[in-house]
């Protein structure tokens, strides 16, 4: 193996793979405050609220996010080649910096609010009768018993979907156009194995970058899901040692 070569690749790379970084993060928080409203609305016991909840879930749980990028781009050129040309913002809405992380919350609201949705069915119903027994309000209800309940159970289903998010990055630029140097990993390991075609070298480290990353959202997923579960965490008390002789039985 040339590690020469490698290193180079570890080089290159790099920057490439802050634009990864970029869509799965600018992507997340908002995606996540969106999908516990739409676990909500989903939960609703209007019928119509519900039903339109399930209907986003559906469409863009059954979609490939591929298509999702080419038609939003589509929907936002067109928009802006007839009938909307403010100043100044027309540039702004067809860039992929913009479009990408729209397209990816639009996505991943869609699975992350499946995913509470089902953390929200597992509370206890006792406990929320208790609650409202009790006298508390819906609010001191949904962040006393609901919220933490379905938070713990929803966890570790969503620290996948975030990784997942992570790796649908690389999507982004194969629908939307590339400006300048802004390219991602895959773009970049596309490009240098166009000069040589040594394909296992340049997409290697591109899929080292995504493992690495993808290890770091995995352990500090599980640093908030331990403190989150620490209640539940029996303490173990450490057998001591005996210096003394045991003479006597």
């Amino acid at each position: 193996m040339d590690f020469t070569a490698f290193f180079a690749d570890v080089r290159t790379l790099a920057y490439p793979s802050l634009f990864n970084i970029y869509f799965a993060f600018a992507s997340i928080p908002v995606g996540f405050l969106f999908a516990i409203g739409l676990a909500l609305l989903k939960n609703s016991q209007n019928p119509v609220v519900s039903r339109l909840a399930s209907g986003y879930i559906y469409a863009f749980r059954g979609s490939p996010l591929f298509i999702q990028l080419f038609m939003v781009y589509s929907f936002m050129l067109s928009l802006n080649l007839s009938v909307w040309k403010p100043n100044g913002i027309d540039w702004l809405v067809l860039h992929p910096l913009f479009l990408g992380p729209l397209v990816l919350v639009l996505n991943t609201t869609a699975y992350s609010a499946e995913i509470f949705y089902g953390g929200l069915k597992t509370v206890p119903k006792g406990q929320i009768e208790a609650a409202h027994a009790y006298g508390l309000s819906r609010y001191q209800t949904f962040s006393s018993i609901v919220w933490p309940n379905m938070i713990r159970i929803a966890w570790p289903a969503y620290t996948n979907e975030v990784v997942f998010l992570f790796q649908a990055t690389a999507l982004v630029y194969f629908t939307l156009p590339v400006i300048d140097e802004q390219k991602d990993l895959m773009n970049k390991a596309g490009e240098l194995f166009e000069r040589d075609y040594n394909a296992f070298l340049h997409y290697s480290v591109a899929a080292g970058y995504f493992l690495a990353i993808s290890l770091l959202v995995f352990f500090f997923s599980g640093i908030i899901y331990r403190r989150m579960m620490r209640h539940m965490v029996p303490t173990v008390t450490k057998p001591r040692i005996r210096y003394a002789p045991k003479l006597v039985r």
